[in-house]
This record gives C-alpha cells, structure tokens and sequence, in this order.
C-alpha cells in the first residue's frame, strides 16, 4: 500500500429538510389549522481518529464526501428525520486544515479522537410556526439551510518520541531494528529508506517510546534535492532527535562535514526543528580498528563542537544500542513528569510545538510552490537550477506506515 501523508478532500454537510405548509384534515374537525412539520436537520462530518489506518491514501482517490440531506416536514406537526453524521476515519497523528483560510482546525493525536469539520444545515419551518391570533391559517413555510462545504487538506505527522535524522546510508534503519520490532528494508545503498517507519521500543513492563526513522537527508535537501525535505515534517512532533553519523563512510567522505551538512539542512529548513534535543550517535564503530577509535569519535566530538549526549555504537552487532534507549526512555519519563507536575512548563512546551507545527507547514508549503514554479519555468524553457527537487504529487512509492510493538 502506498504511503500517502497529505491529502485535499471537499466535504459537503448535509443541507436541513424543508418545513411544509400542511393543514389538519380530520372528519367533523372543521377548520383544524395549521400543522406543518419542521424539516430534519442535515448531517455533521466528522474525522475520527484511528489506529486500523496509517496512510491518507485513501482519501487521493476519494476526494468528495457528502452527508446526507434531511428529510422534510411532514404534516400532523411531524418533524422530517435528521440525516445521520457522516466519520470520515484518518491515522492518528492527522492535522486538518482549512485551505480557503489556512486555519488549523485541528489536531488528532489520540485514538478516538472526533474533530467537527463541516456543520450540517438546520430544518425549515413549517407552517405551524406562523400561525397567530391574526394569522390562523398561515401558509406560509421555511426552506432547510445549506450544509457547510469545506475544501480541507489532511497532514499526517506520525506521532513519535524520538526522530531518527542523518545522511542516508549513515544506519538509521538498521538502529530502529535493533531496538524495536520495525523490520524497514536495509541495503548497501543510498535511499534505501523511502517512507518514515515507525518501531516501538519496549524498556521491561509498561516503559515504551516510539522512534520514527526518516528517509535519509543531503546537502541541499532544504531546496529539494534528493528527497527534499518532504518526510522531515515527521519529526515535528518529537521529544527527541537522534544524530547518526557514520564514523567510517564508505566513500571515504569526512563524518564531521557528513554531520554539518545535516545540521545545516535542519537549519535551514526550521530553525525551531534544529533547536530540538539532539543526540549525537557515533555509528559503525566496527569498522574503526580498536586502537584508532578513541581519537577519531574525539576528533568528530571537538570539531563539531558538540556539548549535548554522544553514544558510539555498532548498529549491526547490536553494540551499544541498549545504552541509548535506556538514556532515551528516562529523558522522556523525566520530561513527562515535569509536563504533569509544572503548567508553566507544559504551556511552554505545548507552545513551541505549535509553533514549531506552524514553522514547518510553511517551509513545507514553500518549498512545494517553489518546486512547482520550477517545474513551469522548466516547461517555458527557462532554466532550471534545481530539477532534482522531487515534490511530484503522483510520486508517492513505498509502503505504509505501520506501528510495531
């Protein structure tokens, strides 16, 4: 299945039944009166989230939902039936937003959780409702309203804890492997991962995170080369970034300018993103001998000039991939904590990932338009410096995104 993370759907509510001018019609009840029903009231539309579904692909293909209008009035003062609401079931983790206002109506980040996205017009009158001392036999009725009619696009980020960034190739997938039942394809080439991939690590009973592993980024992503930043929204949510650098590329490239180009993308991209915690992970230390690793994870360490945590690991024989969840899961049971204990705290950080939402919807948006005028620039002739940007709308290959416990 493909992995789709936006969607633009339009969505029409229900319209309210009409209210009738009926009068009462009864053997030896002579001039009976009035007795026009209301018309039922349209149905609401609704996302829901859930968990059975891990991509929007569906609503690519389906891209108009209507309610159903209501039924009208009907005479003996009965009302029309209300049409029924109508759930439209996203993946946990969908932002919906307005695209007339660009107003973020909200976001469902728990399983359940119900948004209204388009209100449903209420029934007409009938005819009873006219009637007075001076008017006793009205004949005049209401009709129903319109139902809303919205066009709205839906964002999945996933919702994890710990976003796993890096140049590709660096062993991202093969980490989230080793701590978690994620099995993401893991090959001796770049771009191997295309699509984020979620893993649950489990630390003994009840004590868990979620890690998401990201398609891997390259100088000039930022503008659209490679992959371009369009999965990097995915770590927008986290507590935790995870910096995996290879100590000892294959191509013989410098780790610490590996590192920088990294750190510079993020930048670039979000200055809120690249403000995140970060961990630094010294990957692939098997392929350094013993006597030179010291001095070669020093020498990275000082010319980044790296103050936060550093790990060294070996993702492929597992070494040293316990110590990191561990260090991960209390950082984040501590920063819980204080979440629950400190409003102050909580308010502040509720706020920098609103902001941080806000930050990288724009980057994101602004870089698709920008992909999108090179591409017409490019049809006209003119020019065209960046044709590596891969922004295509139909170009979504891959698998979906499925949580591993």
């Amino acid at each position: 299945m493909r992995f789709i993370d936006e969607a633009v759907v339009t969505v029409k509510a229900g319209d309210g039944g009409n209210g009738i001018a009926s009068f009462r019609r009864e053997k030896y009840v002579p001039r009976g009166g009035p007795d026009g029903g209301d018309g039922g009231k349209g149905g609401d539309i609704y996302v829901i989230a859930e968990d059975n579904t891990n991509t929007l692909v569906d609503y690519r293909y389906t891209r108009r939902h209507d309610a159903m209008r209501a039924e009208n009035g009907h005479s003996r003062n009965c009302s029309g039936k209300g049409s029924d609401d109508l759930f439209l079931p996203v993946p946990i983790g969908t932002t919906v937003v307005d695209t007339e206002t660009d107003e973020v109506l909200g976001d469902l980040i728990e399983l359940g959780q119900t948004l209204l996205i388009a209100k449903g017009g209420d029934g007409g009158l009938g005819n009873t409702h006219s009637k007075s001392s001076t008017n006793q036999a009205p004949r005049k009725s209401t009709s129903g309203f319109e139902g809303e009619l919205k066009v709205l696009k839906f964002e999945l980020k996933v919702v994890a804890d710990v976003g796993l960034i890096g140049l590709p190739n660096a062993g991202k997938s093969t980490f989230i492997r080793q701590v978690s039942a994620a099995r993401p394809k893991v090959a001796d080439y770049p771009f191997t991962t295309l699509v984020p991939n979620l893993g649950v690590v489990d630390i003994g009973r009840h004590r868990s995170f979620v890690m998401a592993d990201i398609p891997g980024l390259i100088e000039g992503a930022s503008e659209g080369a490679g992959l371009g930043i369009r999965f990097l929204k995915h770590v927008a949510r986290t507590r935790r970034l995870l910096h995996v650098v290879d100590v000892k590329p294959i191509d013989g490239s410098d780790p610490v300018a590996n590192a920088r180009v990294i750190l510079n993308e993020l930048e670039r991209f979000s200055p809120e993103l690249s403000n995140l915690p970060q961990i630094l992970i010294l990957n692939k230390i098997d392929q350094v001998p013993d006597e030179e690793l010291d001095e070669l994870c020093t020498h990275i360490v000082t010319e980044l000039d790296w103050t936060g945590d550093v790990f060294r690991t070996s993702t492929l024989m597992g070494e040293g991939t316990d110590a990191v969840k561990y260090h991960l899961m209390n950082e984040i049971e501590l920063e819980r904590e204080r979440e629950l204990e400190d409003p102050i705290f909580a308010e502040a950080q509720r706020t920098r990932f609103e902001r941080l939402e806000v930050e990288v919807r724009l980057n994101t948006e602004a870089q698709r338009e920008a992909y999108r005028a090179a591409r017409k620039a490019a049809r006209e002739g003119v020019d065209l410096s960046d044709d590596d940007a891969d922004f295509d709308d139909d170009d979504e290959d891959g698998v979906e995104v499925i949580y591993v416990p």
